[in-house]
């Protein structure tokens, strides 16, 4: 059975969808899930480029922020979008807020921007294979979260049943 989130206070209805680890995560392909695995149990060479490092630093950072996730994951969903339609989807952003978060997105490769000669001017968003893989990569924390809900449910009830 599938469950949404709605989150209180806000216009959207978050798509993510909980389900048990028997259910499966249809969100994400077999291939998918065998990749995060394999990003997950991998060790990172002792010698690494620190251009890798600073790369891994910023990117977290980047993707640590909530619009980033939340326009990759819409993109993806929906495939190439228009500034506006992209705004409604993404719901609680500000105009302005999407605009830097789309910027920096194409900055670092994730995604592609469309400008249309035509008046209006027209402008479309798609995601790059970059930022697909992207998406793929964090693959991982939800068969994390699948995998460990119930011990993460329980280290929480009893956290929130000892005395303050």
């Amino acid at each position: 059975m599938t469950t949404f989130d709605w989150k209180e206070g806000t216009k959207k209805f978050y798509t993510y969808q909980k389900e048990s680890i028997v259910g499966g995560l249809t969100h994400f392909t077999a291939e998918e899930i065998a990749k995060a695995r394999r990003y997950a149990i991998a060790t990172p060479p002792t010698d690494l480029d620190p251009r890798i490092e600073a790369l891994v630093h910023d990117l977290i950072g980047r993707v640590a922020d909530k619009w980033t996730m939340m326009v990759l994951e819409v993109l993806a969903e929906h495939g190439e979008l228009r500034f506006t339609r992209l705004s409604e989807l993404v719901g609680g952003i500000s105009q302005k807020m999407l605009t830097q978060t789309l910027r920096h997105m194409e900055r670092d490769g994730l995604l592609v921007r469309t400008v249309f000669p035509v008046v209006p001017p027209k402008v479309e968003y798609r995601l790059t294979g970059l930022g697909l893989s992207l998406g793929s990569a964090f693959c991982g924390v939800w068969v994390w979260a699948a995998e460990n809900l119930h011990q993460v449910d329980q280290a929480r009830q009893a956290f929130d049943g000892k005395a303050v």
